[in-house]
This record gives structure tokens, sequence and C-alpha cells, in this order.
């Protein structure tokens, strides 16, 4: 399977996983407890790699599976990451409004160029760092709204709080994909077996997680597994479904390419949301978005297509010496 094919459906799971929230709210509300789809999609993640994993042992004795505590004992961090990261958030917008946290929320895609050329010692080129840079920008216009309206006003009137923890959220995203990718290519196991083992952990934070909702509330509505499935209809069970399987492909591409895939299909993911929001909802087309799909297009190309497309090379040196001598002779004939 292609990289290319992975990150494409990817992109169209990861715009559609929004558009398939917002129809399974019921005037304007959630009827099922929303910290249960993160939990369900774990759950799929998990089993669908365990059968995966059964699949490949039947299939080859030789599948590699280590299983020793110093490496299994790395795979908790993911979790450990993203649950600071979710935390962050929140308190990002206790200081900012949400159209300046989406907006400052663009800075992951060059913390992750970052992260990536520090930690992964991965190098990119001068043209890949200003595709980067572009793709930050193009992003960031499609989410301006028109100067009229309030949020312009209020762009850059937070508190400096609100902007510090907007960059440590920036920078918590992106640490969380680089050390995935890092999990995932530090060696030659099998890729379900990494799955499984991400995935376990995965639930366990998430029980976690649900537990402590429970003691918060003091356990108004009963414990969260009695309620598991309250509310839930067919969208909802989709909902499920987009985010497991968004889940399995961001994997694959941290095994088998790498984060800046990722980055670019769930930023043109976030033009696609946008543009199908369009027909499907009451979201007015703008000329930011227009000029942020050029961008990021532009983007795309300067990233991934060879430098031979991109620039204009100079003529062979060898050309340039010959036709030098030419003149020279004419000078001395002329002479």
């Amino acid at each position: 399977m292609q990289w290319y094919f992975v990150a494409a459906l990817l992109t169209v799971l990861t715009s559609s996983q929004g558009i398939l929230t917002t129809l399974s709210q019921s005037n304007g509300k959630y009827k099922y407890d929303y910290a249960t789809v993160p939990f369900l999609a774990e759950v799929f993640k998990l089993a669908v790699s365990s059968l995966l994993l059964w699949r490949e042992c039947r299939i080859s004795p030789s599948v590699r599976m280590t299983t020793d505590w110093k490496s299994v004992r790395l795979y908790p961090i993911p979790s450990i990451i993203y649950l600071i990261h979710n935390n962050v958030q929140f308190a990002t917008l206790v200081y900012v409004d949400t159209s300046t946290y989406q907006i400052m929320g663009n800075l992951k895609i060059v913390t992750t160029g970052i992260l990536f050329r520090l930690f992964l010692r991965r190098k990119l080129s001068n043209l890949q760092w200003i595709a980067i840079v572009l793709l930050a920008v193009g992003t960031t216009t499609s989410q301006v709204k028109g100067c009229g309206e309030v949020s312009c006003d209020s762009m850059f009137s937070a508190p400096i709080q609100g902007y510090l923890l907007g960059i440590l959220s920036a920078c918590m995203s992106a640490l969380a994909g680089v050390y995935t990718e890092f999990l995932m290519k530090k060696n030659n196991d099998s890729l379900y077996w990494q799955n499984v083992q991400l995935y376990t952990f995965g639930v366990i934070f998430n029980i976690a997680r649900l537990l402590f909702d429970d003691f918060r509330g003091g356990f108004e509505n009963g414990p969260w597994w009695q309620r598991l499935f309250n509310g839930y209809n067919l969208t909802t069970w989709l909902v499920v479904l987009n985010l497991g399987s968004t889940g399995l492909l961001v994997s694959w591409l941290m095994k088998y390419a790498d984060n800046i895939v990722k980055v670019y299909s769930t930023s043109m993911a976030m033009l696609l949301t946008m543009v199908l929001s369009v027909y499907l909802f009451t979201f007015k087309p703008t000329l930011q978005l227009f000029l942020g799909i050029i961008i990021c297009m532009m983007s795309l190309h300067m990233y991934f297509a060879p430098p031979s497309m991109l620039i204009d090379l100079p003529l062979p040196v060898k050309a340039t010496t010959e036709s030098l001598k030419e003149v020279s002779v004419e000078r001395k004939s002329d002479s």
C-alpha cells in the first residue's frame, strides 16, 4: 500500500470526522457522553490490531514481537503526553476565544517540523522548510474571519498566558506525534504488535479519565459503564468508527511514512471540511478560504515535488565554456 493512498484516505476520514460529530448532535447538544467516544475508538483500534496480529502470526510464524519490559514501558508515554496536551487545551481556552485558539493551533505545523529535525535527525531542505511555513500560513489564512467581525478585533487582545499556553499546546501535540513515530520506527517489530501495545495503554488511560469524571461529578449519573451506550445512534457509531479508523491510518503513516505527511493530510482535511460545510451547513465561503486553499496547494507541491520541477537548472558549464572560446576566437579574427 502506497503512502499517498493512505494519506488521501486519512484526509477524507479526518474531514468527515467533524461533519459526523456535528450531525450526531441533537438541537446543538450531545445526547450521549462524548467522553465515551474516544474510549470506544481505542477499544475498536485494539480489537482490529489484535485480530490482524493474530492473522499475521498464523500466516508467518516469524513475526517480530519485542516483549522486553524496557521496550514495552515506552508505549504509555504518548498517552501521557496527549493527556497533558488535553489539559493544556482546556487551560488555553480560559484565556483566548475559540477563533484565536484555532488559529494558534496551526503552530503545531511548524513545531512538528522543528521537533522532526531535532529528535528524529531528519534533514529538510530549504524548500521544504518554506513549504511547511507556507502550509501554516495557508491554514491560518483560511481560518481568519472578516475584519468587520468581533473576532478580528480580539485576535491580539488575549493575555500573555493564553499565547504561552497556545505555544505549549502546539509543542505537546508535535511532541506526541514525533515520539510516536520514534516508537514505530525504533525496531522492526510488527506494526500490529506495536499498535496492540499503544492501544492497550490508550484504553487504560481512557478508563482512568472516565473514572475521574465520575468522581468529580460525585457519580451523579452513575458509573460510566452503566451509561456507556446511552444516547447512541447510527451517526454516533459512525463517529466512533471514523475516529478509530483514523487512528489506525495514522499509525501506518508513522511506521512507513513520517509526521510531515500526517501534518499535510490533517491540514488538507481541515480545508476539505470547510469546503464541504459550505454545502452541508450554513458556512459561507470567504476570500480567505479561497486564498488559504491556493497557498496550501502551493505548499503541497513545493514539499513533495522533485527540486528539478521547482527551479530552472543553469546551463551546463561545458556549453558556457565553449561559447566563451567562440567569442575569444571571433575577437582575435577581428583584431
